[in-house]
């Protein structure tokens, strides 16, 4: 009787641990193997343009393609693949952008951790997290129909195309981004810092601006190259409400062409295995290390802020 009670017992006691430990086995596998599949998607899109891109530069000079200063692939006379045009247009736009956003994205985040009450903030961020769920077609939409309009009547230009258009809706776009991660960089700030400023007879403003956000800097500097690498990446919107023009840009009024734009617009059109076709994969390999540089030192910034903070 005694062995037949410690049996029912014991039995389904190592039965549940068994069971835990499979699933844990089971678990590490299958988040093991997603990991492996990220990794093996990007790696085999890098492998694609660096092969696609090889034949360009059989025929383009690296020097040539990288510092020259006009894009003209269908001309008679002299092809021209120059990409410092696209690459100005690109940091232009980029720039303004978070000019635009970065302020933005940092005074709204301080908002919703330090100043905000719980009813405000639970309005307030749905509102900034669907943002980012706007179609980039429809950003562009109504920088055509709005945003264009009123940028050409404020400066007396032509049509509202141009970089500033850009940079607006580049900053719409990046606002989620950087105010959700900055936000999370202010709230994981120690309480002891808040506690011990205002103790020591600081305002809330002078505790947010003067200890907090400092604090906090590493992590508000990876929510803003996160945010530059959205803006970078970005096609449709910059297409739509730049002009589009590949020569090189003179003002922010001015129409531009960035990389993205170029690759979109000239790769439905272009002849198949022509010089043309891989050196607008060339441009998409330049591309790739350009966001995969900025999304490597944010993590590494946001990694040194977790273990100043862990």
């Amino acid at each position: 009787m005694i062995n037949y009670a410690i049996n029912n017992l014991v039995l389904p006691k190592k039965i549940n641990f068994i069971n835990s430990r499979i699933t844990d086995k089971v678990s590490h596998f299958l988040f093991f193997l997603n990991g492996m599949i990220v990794i093996g998607v990007l790696v085999g899109i890098f492998i694609l343009l660096v092969f696609s891109a090889i034949p360009a530069f059989k025929e383009i000079k690296i020097l040539e393609f990288l510092f020259g200063l006009e894009w003209n692939p269908t001309s008679y006379v002299e092809e021209k693949f120059g990409i410092v045009p696209m690459l100005v247009s690109t940091f232009m736009v980029t720039l303004g952008s978070l000019c635009i956003a970065v302020p933005i994205g940092i005074g709204t985040a301080a908002y919703l951790s330090d100043v905000a009450n719980g009813r405000t903030r639970e309005f307030v961020k749905p509102i900034v997290e669907m943002l980012a769920a706007i179609p980039s077609v429809v950003i562009g939409f109504l920088g055509i129909v709005l945003v264009g309009p009123f940028i050409a009547k404020i400066f007396n230009v032509p049509n509202g195309l141009n970089a500033v258009n850009g940079s607006i809706l580049l900053a719409v776009m990046a606002l989620p981004t950087i105010i959700s991660i900055s936000e999370d960089a202010l709230i994981s700030v120690p309480k002891a810092y808040e506690q011990a400023s205002l103790a020591l007879g600081a305002t809330k403003w002078q505790t947010v601006i003067q200890v907090k956000v400092p604090a906090a800097l590493s992590g508000i500097i990876a929510a803003c190259m996160l945010g530059m690498g959205r803006a970078i990446g970005e096609t449709m919107t910059v297409l739509m409400a730049t002009g589009c023009a590949p020569a090189m840009p003179k003002s922010f009024l001015g129409p531009v062409s960035t990389l993205t734009s170029t690759i979109a617009i000239e790769l439905g059109e272009v002849a198949y295995n022509t010089k043309h076709y891989y050196a607008l994969f060339a441009i998409g390999l330049v591309l790739f290390f350009i966001t995969f540089l900025i999304n490597l030192v944010s993590e590494i910034v946001l990694h040194k802020y977790e273990q100043v903070h862990r």
